[in-house]
């Protein structure tokens, strides 16, 4: 029989570094639409927050995976409108999402002047929940035609709320990466397994701003009047970034039920979405669609390790100009030292694929592209360990 005594290490976390080059644009804005910052290394960076970027890899995954998950606090007319589409007559539809909001261990909202009843707190699940929902108002068309439409919140709903539960409580490979925090319905949250931190500029950031006027086409035309129909300012700021996330393959598997096949499907689909995906605030304005200058992916068995100290002190601009490459070739300093100063404990793997000419030492073994840098790694990640016999 097996021993596991001198069994080689498991891999526990899938560390992404990305250095990103981005143009002129303001990815992330706070409440005043000012780009967001951030003071490190007593300099001031430009930042883009991990919720906003998490929801731009949220939303390329669910496109490339094929699975869709819907957040909101109006299931019940989601709900209505699924079973208009199939027919129902539209105060009935109305009324069985009604009954659906306020049937389920979530407490509920109404409206004094819509039939739209909403949950206190946004539900988190796979998109297919919403036929299933849909489903089980038709199991129940009777009582429900039976039934008072929903319009304060002591009004009880004629549809089974253990039923309802059951399907908040279902998932998909979404909700097992990024997690569900659902407190009103018992065994409903989910871990997420991925964490994504802040990304910040490798240099200091100056923000800008655009003042713009718009031309009004007939005054334009007619030459009639002067002056411009309307004007204003906007933020906007440029910098190569450092981005960082990690996907911790134990919690990934525990979601799953140890099922390792979907584990690395997943893991891999985000990697891919984390690389690729940009926020798209201002788009339409900016147009700001890079790719990562360089991708490093590491495999850990101990404890995630981001690289963001190595971007402490800022990056200086070479003399010819540009912070991307002084931001490559600092992130290799940094990931050089760091194993060395660790003993190489706890990596199992790293590599590297990036636009950059010359080798850097220290990010591992070169990849011709990010998808093989991906799978290398995650060959790394779900190998069998190998035990003595």
């Amino acid at each position: 029989m097996p021993s596991r005594t001198d069994a080689a290490p498991a891999a526990r976390f899938l560390d992404l570094h990305v250095v990103q080059a981005v143009p002129f644009a303001n990815l992330n804005r706070d409440d005043n639409n000012s780009v967001k910052t951030v003071r490190y290394g007593d300099t001031d960076r430009t930042r883009v927050s991990s919720q906003s970027w998490k929801r731009a890899i949220r939303e390329y995954f669910q496109h490339g995976f094929g699975e869709q998950a819907l957040r909101t606090r109006r299931i019940g007319a989601r709900v209505t409108r699924l079973l208009e589409e199939r027919d129902w007559p539209t105060d009935l539809a109305q009324r069985a999402g009604q009954h659906v909001a306020a049937g389920s261990s979530i407490k509920f909202e109404t409206a004094k002047d819509s039939p739209v009843v909403t949950t206190n707190a946004m539900v988190y699940v796979p998109e297919t929940a919403v036929a299933e929902l849909a489903d089980l108002a038709a199991e129940h068309r009777d009582a429900l035609t039976a039934a008072k439409d929903i319009k304060k919140s002591t009004d009880k709903s004629v549809l089974p709320k253990d039923r309802i539960d059951a399907i908040l409580r279902t998932r998909n490979g979404v909700i097992n990466l990024f997690g569900r925090m659902l407190a009103e319905v018992d065994d409903a949250g989910v871990d997420g397994a991925v964490q994504v931190a802040h990304a910040l500029t490798t240099h200091g950031t100056d923000v800008e701003l655009d003042y713009f006027s718009a031309v009004d086409d007939v005054t334009s035309a007619w030459g009639d009047t002067t002056g411009s129909a309307h004007m204003g300012h906007a933020e906007f700021s440029a910098g190569v970034f450092y981005r960082y996330a990690t996907v911790d393959l134990a919690d990934l598997a525990r979601n799953l039920g140890d099922d390792q096949a979907s584990a690395r499907e997943l893991a891999a689909g985000f990697a891919e979405a984390f690389l690729l995906s940009l926020p798209r605030a201002k788009k339409t304005a900016t147009a700001p669609h890079t790719i990562p200058d360089l991708a490093h992916v590491a495999v850990r068995s101990d404890r995630p390790l981001s690289y963001a100290a190595a971007f402490e002190q800022p990056v200086r601009s070479h003399t010819d100009g540009g912070y991307a490459a002084p931001s490559r070739e600092a992130l290799a300093r940094y990931a050089l030292a760091a194993h060395r100063l660790l003993g190489g404990r706890g990596s199992l793997y790293s590599g590297w694929a990036s636009l950059e000419d010359k080798d850097l030492e220290g990010l591992g073994a070169r990849a011709d592209s990010f998808p093989a840098l991906i799978d290398t790694a995650l060959d790394v990640a779900y190998a069998r360990p190998k035990v003595d016999a």
